[in-house]
């Protein structure tokens, strides 16, 4: 392990090294801190260590973990569909310029944003009437597997 690396064993603690480092061993042993392997010493009184010159516990600067709850998931995606609603809007309102729109022998001007946007639903929609057929079609063979494997 090179200085000034701090690498963790196994059991989330310090591994530490067989006799004193290169730099500890030229100090004298009484300007020489305790060290733990490649770990800095810490001294009372110094920045960030408690009074007593304890060195901090492992988890002392960590953010507790935070459990993933359903709940906030769904807010998560609520402002992740809010804020891709308003840059929808912003598009749609910077392409207001009218076009000519055919389909099907209807012919109509339309501006330009909404078409675009019209045009994405309607290509969500068929993907989701596709992907529903398929769900259905699955939960189908499934039944009758099932069915088939108890009579």
């Amino acid at each position: 392990m090179s200085a000034g690396q701090y690498t963790p064993g196994p059991d989330r603690r310090p591994e530490t090294e067989a006799g004193p480092t290169p730099s500890n061993a030229a100090q004298p042993s009484m300007d020489r801190a305790a060290t733990y392997g490649n770990a800095p010493s810490y001294s009372p009184g110094a920045p960030g260590t408690p009074a007593t010159g304890a060195a901090p516990s492992p988890t002392a600067g960590r953010a507790p973990e935070r459990k993933v709850t359903r709940a906030g998931v769904i807010w998560a995606a609520v402002v992740a569909a809010l804020v891709l609603l308003i840059l929808l809007i912003i598009f749609i309102l910077q392409n207001q310029e009218l076009v000519l729109v055919k389909f099907l022998g209807f012919e109509g001007s339309v501006p330009l944003g909404m078409a675009l946007f019209i045009a994405a639903v309607t290509g969500g929609v068929l993907v989701a009437a596709a992907g529903g057929a398929r769900i259905l079609q699955l939960r189908r063979n499934t039944h009758r597997s099932g069915t088939q494997q108890r009579g």
